[in-house]
């Protein structure tokens, strides 16, 4: 088990390496990295988003928050999404 960037809905018109570089760089990802290099560990990370997370984000946030232990909510333009243990609270239905 492991990460691999789904890079089927970026729509840029670009090679497949070029999209899984642009997908590395969507909002939640880096408040989530930041969130977990500036706050203690076993502490919640809380995100808020505007926009609804796309599939390859929510696919990476279930799994960081596998590997870290540490429960992630991510709120966007739905619904609240609790990552914990490598499972959603929304069965991955969004």
């Amino acid at each position: 088990e492991g990460y691999v960037p789904d890079t089927k809905l970026v729509l840029h018109d670009v090679g497949d390496e070029q999209k899984e570089h642009v997908l590395s760089y969507h909002s939640e990802k880096l408040a989530i990295a930041f969130g977990l290099i500036s706050t203690p560990c076993g502490m919640p990370l809380k995100v808020m988003k505007n926009l609804r997370v796309c599939n390859d984000c929510h696919t990476a946030a279930k799994l960081i928050s596998k590997i870290v232990g540490r429960e992630i909510v991510v709120r966007d333009a739905s619904r609240f999404h609790h990552f914990k243990e490598g499972i959603c609270s929304c069965g991955d239905y969004w």
